[in-house]
């Protein structure tokens, strides 16, 4: 059993060393679009579906409450938190626009949406990414497995060469962890001053 522990755990790392090489200036690039868009009074979108949507919600309250500094609350919206909405547009319409449906109603031009996941190939994530491009909000899809469809179709990938979906899923919250200390250091530099 230790060495299931340790497999996991080394992997884990692996997949984590991998992202970062890979992806640096993709995170830095993804930290300065959120940044710019909350000190715009915009707000960022984030979806996707089972773990992928704990993550979406997970990130949402990190900007909305606070992360590691006092400061105040930055727009972070889960499409994937109000059951009525998400139950109702799959009985009257489809599944595929549960999220896309969501940004037409709350996103706005210069918004960001984030979507995330792990094969690439959650056809209600492409379509919304679809949708909020066609608006004007800038994409970024957070992916794994070479980052599937959804990574044409987002202005920005930040992908997990795995295939493996609890890797990928763990990289994705480290990924979403480090651009909320990011944006914090962006934009209130003086609550990291001592």
């Amino acid at each position: 059993m230790k060495d299931i522990v340790l497999r996991a755990f080394e992997e884990s790392i692996r997949v984590k060393e991998r992202f970062v090489k890979k992806n640096m200036d993709e995170v830095l690039t993804a930290a300065q679009r959120l940044a710019i868009c909350f000190a715009s009074d915009h707000k960022l979108l984030i979806f996707g579906n089972g773990g992928s949507a704990a993550d979406a919600q997970h990130i949402a309250a990190e900007f909305v409450n606070r992360f590691a500094v006092e400061r105040k609350p930055l727009p972070g919206l889960a499409l994937s938190t109000d059951t009525s909405i998400l139950t109702s547009i799959s009985n009257d319409y489809s599944f595929d626009e549960v999220f896309s449906k969501q940004i037409r109603a709350f996103g706005r031009k210069d918004d960001v949406a984030l979507g995330i996941s792990t094969s690439g190939n959650s056809k209600n994530v492409i379509v919304a990414v679809e949708t909020a491009r066609a608006m004007g909000l800038y994409t970024i899809g957070l992916t794994g497995c070479g980052g599937g469809k959804l990574a044409v179709h987002c202005d920005l990938n930040l992908i997990v060469d795995s295939r493996d979906t609890p890797r990928i899923q763990e990289t994705h919250i480290t990924a979403g962890h480090i651009l909320c200390e990011l944006v914090d250091r962006i934009l209130f530099p003086e609550a990291f001053e001592d």
